[in-house]
């Protein structure tokens, strides 16, 4: 027996809801969050050029049933440690195809999922899910399981993600077209691989099919008593005691293997708050909530990137740093955050590397050739002012 059980009336018309103005709004969005061409080569910019075309053709072949997706193509990111996160491109048609299935089955599934799930929800955010769970820490729950899904996008079955949105839809040519989207295979290499398990990372549908699919665990929590915060795939349970946190680890590992998954026996873990633990890019404890390592690997590693020394120290290049300088302090300077020590030694660090840069060398008594005032002069930022 599935473990979806609809809790209203399913949705029988929405292929009758695919109207160009809905596929032009898809492509918008579509370009909008840009990304690269997938394995027709074809960019945004290319499709644009014959959109009317473009969009009528896609639109008349979401309608008829007669749609087919190209194969992902395959690209890894490095995740840090030698790690590489495997990812799915899909061509610029097939974005706008996925757009177009998520924007039919988004306003279905919102108002079904737990106010305790926060990613890839609209009006919710990472700083959100935060705050939630130190709500909870200051409401005396100290004990964390911190959880960690073995391989979730690339380990999720396809029946299990098909059955979740038949729960709710029953529009043949719409559960037809998901399928198609992940069986769509991926070329790696120039060789074809088909897919027969997992969601593509890189996919736009796929956040949503991972928040639907998860629901299951959010209600299952719900049902026991049990307080979580979840963004995605990454989730912690608080509790008031070890012995909570212990049953509440066989509660997820039961309702998980309902959905062929498993925790990762390595990452997961039962800590406290006092001890602290790592949850969306911040270290959590009742001392500090700070940058995570990684979090700060990753941002000296795209400075290091950017400040090669035999770079000018120009304009544009200021403007590089600004970019990457704004997008790191607005993620980690929320109200409850105590990183402002952290901001301020990777200002001075960064400083170094732009005066290195600027003398291709690096020396201490350049310090005083280029201030911290006379960078600023020039128009870089820093971490510290977002505090």
């Amino acid at each position: 027996m599935s473990v979806f059980v609809p809790n209203q009336r399913k949705v029988h018309s929405l292929t009758g809801r695919i109207t160009p103005k809905l596929v032009l709004t898809a492509f918008k969005a579509v370009k909008r969050n840009r990304g690269a061409a997938g394995i027709d080569k074809v960019s945004i910019q290319m499709f644009e050029q014959n959109l009317d075309a473009n969009l009528a053709s896609l639109l008349r072949d979401l309608k008829d049933g007669s749609f087919k997706p190209f194969p992902l193509r395959r690209h890894y990111l490095d995740k840090g440690d030698g790690k590489w996160r495997p990812l799915g491109i899909p061509a610029v048609r097939d974005r706008v195809a996925q757009e177009v299935v998520r924007c039919l089955l988004t306003p279905i599934f919102t108002p079904l999922f737990h106010d305790a799930s926060f990613g890839f929800i609209q009006g919710r955010n990472c700083h959100q899910a935060c705050a939630r769970v130190l709500q909870y820490h200051q409401e005396g729950f100290g004990f964390v399981l911190d959880a960690d899904i073995r391989g979730f996008f690339d380990n999720l079955p396809l029946e299990i993600i098909m059955a979740a949105v038949a729960a709710q839809v029953a529009d043949g040519n719409i559960l037809c077209l998901i399928e198609k989207f992940l069986r769509a295979g991926v070329m790696e290499n120039g060789v074809f691989k088909p897919t027969t398990i997992g969601t593509p990372q890189g996919g736009v549908i796929s956040p949503l099919l991972a928040n639907i699919v998860l629901n299951h665990l959010d209600w299952q929590l719900q049902a026991h008593g049990y307080r979580f915060v979840r963004y995605a795939d990454d989730f912690v349970v608080v509790t008031q005691t070890h012995a909570q946190a212990e049953e509440a680890r066989k509660l997820v590992e039961q309702t998980l293997a309902q959905l062929g998954l498993q925790l990762s026996a390595e990452k997961t873990q039962i800590t406290t708050f006092g001890k602290g633990y790592s949850f969306l890019g911040f270290v959590l404890s009742r001392r500090s909530r700070r940058m995570r390592p990684k979090s700060v690997k990753k941002l000296q590693d795209r400075m290091r990137e950017l400040t090669i020394r035999h770079h000018n120290l120009e304009a544009a290049m200021i403007e590089k740093l600004n970019q990457v300088i704004r997008g790191t302090a607005l993620y980690f300077t929320p109200h409850w955050a105590t990183t402002r020590w952290q901001l301020r030694r990777l200002d001075g660090w960064i400083r170094m590397r732009v005066r290195a840069m600027w003398r291709k060398r690096k020396k201490r008594t350049d310090n005083y050739r280029l201030t911290t005032v006379q960078l600023a002069q020039r128009g870089l930022i820093s971490l510290e002012n977002f505090c």
